[in-house]
């Protein structure tokens, strides 16, 4: 039954780290774009892309705790 709770953490944890990286990396870039420095767009750009990408790794490495705990 571990596995229901598992991907519960999963989710609340890549929403709430993804927000919090994603929504920092928007902050800044566009504090920096909005005071003249266009290298802020480099923050800005990647940011949701990143947000994501923090919750594939999240579960990929649910997914191999679950396979070498033999629940999978």
């Amino acid at each position: 039954m571990g596995l229901r709770e598992d991907i519960l953490i999963l989710g609340l944890t890549a929403g709430v780290v993804g927000s919090l990286v994603g929504g920092l990396m928007l902050g800044i870039g566009l504090g920096m774009v909005t005071q003249g420095a266009h290298a802020g767009w480099v923050l800005v750009l990647p940011s949701a892309p990143v947000a994501g990408l923090i919750g594939l790794w999240l579960a990929r490495r649910l997914v191999r705790r679950q396979e070498i705990g033999g629940q999978g």
